[in-house]
């Protein structure tokens, strides 16, 4: 599966973004400011403001970039599986992935509330991932391996408690890698779900 990881590079406009999210997800991007991320980026003024014009436009990219990697994935998981069931295992199974190897995207698609800094910019849940994630559960509907109830319900009963997962985990409370904890948290989603 693809890879959601900010490669380091000498391109400039990478470097910005891997010093952003490490800056907001660890210092919030309201303590975060323009001379934080160049002193820590190692890029000139200049180049933040050539590139992306300011702090919200950084984030919006940011945002943005991670959005798009987080479709192709899903898109890649539907072709890659055939049902429902599959299908949502596998973006569970993703989502643990990425949070092991990189807490940073993690929290800062999850848990960074970007409507507060990126005007016009709706909820995390709102975006395209989430409703792929609905789809998948309404399609196990279509195709009776989920059994008939609300599809809002079935999407939270599936992956639910796999991001409540996620939050322990990038909190620091789960010590076990969440990949140990799969099978027996799939296990228990899909029966509240399964015909």
């Amino acid at each position: 599966m693809p890879s959601l990881k900010i490669k380091s590079s000498r391109n400039i406009p990478e470097k910005i973004l891997k010093t952003a999210i490490h800056l907001f997800t660890n210092r919030g991007y309201f303590s975060t400011s323009v001379s934080d991320i160049v002193r820590e980026s190692g890029v000139s003024t200049g180049s933040i403001y050539h590139h992306f014009g300011d702090k919200e436009g950084i984030a919006r990219a940011l945002f943005e970039m991670l959005v798009l990697r987080m479709e192709n994935a899903f898109d890649d998981i539907e072709r890659q599986h055939d049902t429902a069931q599959a299908r949502c295992r596998a973006v569970i199974k993703l989502l643990f992935q990425i949070t092991e190897e990189e807490p940073e995207v993690m929290t800062y698609m999850l848990f960074v509330k970007h409507e507060e800094f990126m005007l016009g910019t709706a909820p995390i849940c709102s975006s395209k991932p989430f409703r792929q994630m609905r789809e998948m559960v309404a399609e196990g509907m279509d195709s009776g391996e989920v059994r008939p109830m609300d599809p809002m319900v079935a999407a939270a009963s599936i992956f639910g408690g796999a991001l409540r997962m996620i939050s322990m985990r990038l909190d620091g409370i789960l010590q076990q890698p969440l990949t140990e904890y799969l099978d027996e948290l799939w296990s228990s989603a899909w029966r509240s779900v399964c015909q």
